[in-house]
Order: structure tokens, then C-alpha cells, then sequence
């Protein structure tokens, strides 16, 4: 979830009377992404790689999913490699060249 100020349990008894604001925030798991840099590719770029190395197979039901996606993960964050941009700002003002104005 990025960190929009609506986007908090308070916001949901806002909009809910209060036991159902309450039902809905305990079925929530809620993870803040980072304040820079491109959260949604870096969640792209996750799913993708939880694709191709732990579901290129039929998995017969969700519990073996689920442990199938545990054991990834705690893989996975075990090696915590931080992302690399490739995309820099010289390449952006190439390719981006008509939204950025000229002087």
C-alpha cells in the first residue's frame, strides 16, 4: 500500500460503521511500500520473479502453495539484494524528451 494519507485503518471507520470498519481491518495485512522510488515496479519485479522461480509448476492446492510461497520468500529475503535502476535520468530526458520542457 503506498502511504497516501486515506490509505490507514482510520480511514475505513470513516466509510464503515465501526464493527464492520473493525471486521474488515483484522482480515487486513497492510505493508507500506517505499516513499521513493517506483514501488509498483518493484512489486512487478517481484511477482515476476515469484512467478518464474516458484510457480512454473501446477501446485495441487493452496496449503502447498502457501508453503511453496513461504519458502520462497524467506529465501528470497535471506539474499536481500536491494534493486538496481537501470533506467537513469540522462536515459529518461532521451526517451521522455517531449514531457520535459525546453529552455
Amino acid at each position: 500500500m503506498d502511504n497516501l494519507n486515506t490509505h490507514t485503518g482510520a480511514s475505513l471507520y470513516k466509510a464503515f460503521e465501526p464493527k464492520e470498519a473493525r471486521r474488515i481491518l483484522e482480515k487486513l495485512e497492510i505493508h507500506y511500500t517505499p516513499k521513493h522510488g517506483s514501488w509498483l515496479n518493484m512489486a512487478e519485479i517481484e511477482l515476476s520473479i515469484l512467478s518464474r522461480q516458484c510457480m512454473d509448476r501446477r501446485i495441487p492446492d493452496q496449503e502447498m502453495l502457501k508453503k511453496e510461497i513461504l519458502a520462497w520468500q524467506e529465501k528470497r529475503n535471506a539474499i536481500a539484494r536491494p534493486m538496481k535502476w537501470r533506467f537513469t535520468t540522462e536515459d529518461a530526458r532521451i526517451k521522455l524528451k517531449k514531457l520535459y520542457p525546453t529552455l
